[in-house]
């Protein structure tokens, strides 16, 4: 086979290289012309590899990462993203092979600690596998737009807070924008004032002022002087004016000061710095004016008063002086004030002369031609005082826990906010279980329905009273309620008292007077009816002997009530009649057994035996035998009367303790029921049908003058026991006769 190329072919060999050389040579130029611009381009320009590894870098980059080129290569991109959160990254990865090109910002941290916050636009395999990322570096531009953004809010500030009049108006006069200070010194709203211009306001004499005004602004730049404008409702409003050309999109600014109080009071004050002088020096606070670091530039009176010392020598202080440095308050209430640049709080100053004050204070930073101002206020005593409220809340709180009466209070809906000890124990329930549950919860189910009209009463009236009945298994309690509405406003208190004890005094003193009334009554009854009762029985044993036929039932019938008559009239006398009592030493013992020989007849006919049962050495008490004797038959033939049936009655006499013997008689009857049992001994009450009540009402007398009590237990249809306790020595009081005689 032959290898050689004809003559053609070997020509078009030789053209196909030729082209190949010059395609060569191109690239190479073309190649070259990119790495100059590679590495001259301004842009940082970085190629990645898939794993975020720089590959090339341009010198801008080493710039931007102020690294060298050697440095940087191999190195992950990752290790300059610390500030950069984890989601945003992912963002921007996912958007990167989404679309497979992406521009954002970043910031990232250089190793120098340097921050950075630069543009980039990148590129996915924009070479073969390799990503191509070009950033720019754009902190200086940031730095301006933030720079730009307080500038704006600061004008913004300045304008809406200053106390002069500012207006952007037009070449024409037109109104573009005014602050709150113009709109108040016009009394117009803003909305309406943007639709007018100053030549709706200037008087008559001024026209010519402004036309010549706005003139010299045209030509100058600047211009100032004096503007009389006529408010709507006829008030002239004198101004003096300062205007500026072109400050805001080619509008001219006007910044105004109200002088028409100056000029009406003749006050001959040329400029605003005197103005806020007479302010400054008149204001009741204190005001002092300082640099960044705190030296005091200026101050009034009034400081020189609160921080107790000359005005030519606290201009010299720095307000630090007045503080204590290492207090963490103190620094983190400058801390916040160069943040914010405004502050109100208090803090402790150390005063020259030794004192300490506690000042209320308001900072502003850069208030005053760039320096700062703080109005103090001395708040001292009103510190104090609230001491003293606390302290005086204290001492109510150890009134309110202290007092002898329960004290609740209740807000709405009658729920409880608080109560104090007395008023848990008439609850009977701790104050945990009080607290923040309705009263009615607490109050007995039967006197509920009166504490319901207790409260609408109280609401109606704002206050109300009344006693309920909290009596509790078989204990009395009665308990006084009184109710008062809003004590303070959202708090009514009501006032408890237990007044059991005073209920059962009260029951004594009553049943005292009565004891009066019916020895008064005794004494004239017995001697009115006595003398009849002795003529009527004479006649009728002279009537029994004369008549011959069989009467004799009639007369017994009669004679047994005429005897009747008379035990009452005796019983009467008991009370009525003074009567001479010996107290001595006798034996109770004997005295029982004594009464119930005399009684046992009319216990057979009844069917009732008499049981005793004495202890032995019962001691010999000091008493009257015969009165103690009358005791003992009333009880003794009432136990009789209650067992028609028959049945037994027992007597047991012992010794108590060492002061006092009991003596008890039980029977079977039909027993008291408890609500009866606290009204026998009072006059003329009785559970019998022939009864006049006089029996028992006699024997508790006769024990009260023994010094002794009756005590009754009873259970229906069981039987009762009365309980006579006695002292075994008598006390002698102060207002008995020395000769021992007592009345009853």
């Amino acid at each position: 086979m032959n290898n050689s190329l004809s003559p053609r072919e070997e020509q078009s060999l030789v053209v196909d290289v030729k082209s190949l050389e010059e395609e060569n040579r191109r690239l190479k130029e073309r190649l070259n012309g990119y790495s100059i611009i590679f590495e001259r381009s301004l842009d940082a320009i970085v190629i990645f590899n898939k794993n975020g590894e720089f590959v090339d870098v341009n010198e801008a980059a080493c710039q931007l990462f102020e690294m060298e080129k050697y440095e940087l290569i191999g190195k992950k991109m990752t290790m300059f993203l610390d500030l950069v959160p984890p989601d945003i990254l992912m963002f921007q990865q996912s958007m990167l092979h989404k679309f497979g090109s992406f521009s954002d910002e970043l910031l990232i941290k250089l190793r120098n600690g340097k921050v950075k916050h630069i543009e980039f636009s990148m590129k996915k395999d924009a070479f073969n596998e390799f990503d191509l990322v070009i950033m720019r570096d754009i902190s200086a531009h940031k730095a301006l737009e933030r720079e730009r953004i307080i500038h704006e809010f600061l004008f913004k500030d300045v304008f809406n807070r200053a106390v002069d009049c500012i207006v952007i108006f037009d070449e024409f006069g037109r109104f573009i924008d005014v602050n709150p200070a113009f709109c108040m010194s016009l009394n117009l709203e803003k909305e309406k004032l943007l639709n007018l211009s100053f030549q709706q306001f200037i008087s008559k004499e001024c026209v010519d002022d402004f036309v010549r005004l706005l003139a010299e602004l045209k030509e100058k730049g600047t211009a100032k002087g004096e503007l009389s404008l006529v408010r709507f409702d006829g008030t002239v409003k004198m101004f003096e004016l300062t205007t500026t050309s072109n400050v805001y999109s080619g509008f001219y600014m006007a910044i105004m000061r109200d002088v028409t109080e100056r000029k009406n009071m003749e006050i001959k004050l040329q400029k605003s710095e005197e103005r806020f002088r007479a302010i400054f020096e008149q204001a009741h606070e204190a005001i002092l004016i300082w640099d960044d670091q705190g030296h005091i530039l200026n101050a009034n009176h009034a400081a020189s008063r609160t921080f107790e010392l000359p005005l030519n020598l606290l201009v010299r202080k720095n307000l630090l002086d007045f503080l204590d440095h290492d207090d963490e308050k103190v620094q983190r209430v400058f801390g916040k004030f160069r943040k914010t640049g405004e502050i109100r709080d208090e803090l402790t100053f150390h005063m020259p002369n030794g004192q300490d004050k506690q000042l209320e204070f308001t900072m502003k930073q850069g208030a005053i031609d760039g320096y700062h101002l703080t109005i103090f206020r001395n708040v001292t005593e009103r510190r104090k005082m609230e001491r003293e409220l606390r302290e005086s809340e204290q001492k109510f709180r150890s009134i309110f826990d202290h007092s002898m009466n329960g004290i609740l209070l209740w807000g709405e809906g009658y729920h409880i906010l608080d109560v104090n000890p007395i008023a848990c124990e008439i609850f009977q329930a701790t104050k945990e279980q009080l607290l923040h549950r309705p009263i009615t919860a607490f109050i007995p189910e039967k006197e509920r329905k009166h504490f319901y009209k207790l409260a609408q009463q109280c609401d109606r009236l704002g206050e109300a009273y009344a006693e309920m009945d909290f009596s509790n298994g078989g204990k009395q309690k009665i308990v006084e309620l009184s109710l008062k509405k809003e004590i303070i406003p959202g708090v009514g208190m009501i006032m408890l008292r237990d007044i059991t004890e005073r209920k059962e005094m009260e029951l004594q003193l009553r049943k005292s007077d009565t004891l009066n009334v019916v020895g008064e009554l005794a004494a004239g009854i017995a001697h009115e009816i006595r003398n009849p009762m002795t003529a009527l029985k004479g006649f009728i044993q002279l009537l029994q002997g004369s008549i011959k036929e069989d009467y004799s039932m009639y007369f017994n019938v009669i004679m047994s009530e005429l005897k009747r008559i008379e035990s009452i009239i005796t019983e009467f006398l008991v009370l009525a009649k003074p009567q001479a009592i010996q107290y001595q030493q006798n034996d109770v013992c004997k005295i029982m057994q004594d009464t119930i020989d005399l009684i046992s007849a009319q216990a057979m006919m009844h069917n009732v035996q008499i049981v005793t049962d004495f202890a032995p050495h019962v001691p010999f008490i000091y008493c009257e035998p015969n009165q103690l004797k009358q005791v003992f038959i009333n009880i003794l033939k009432n136990a009789i009367e209650v067992m028609p049936k028959g049945g037994e009655v027992t007597v047991r006499i012992n010794r108590l303790d060492d002061s006092h013997i009991r003596i008890s008689i039980t029977d079977q009857g039909c027993g008291i029921p408890q609500d009866k049992i606290k009204k026998l001994g009072q006059p003329f009450y009785t559970t019998k049908e022939r009864g006049t009540g006089l029996g028992l009402m006699v024997s508790y007398k006769i024990i009260e003058e023994h010094q002794g009590k009756i005590d009754v237990e009873s259970e229906v249809d069981v039987g009762t026991t009365f309980h006579i306790t006695l002292p075994i020595e008598r006390v002698e009081k102060e207002d008995e006769h020395e000769t021992g005689i007592q009345h009853i």
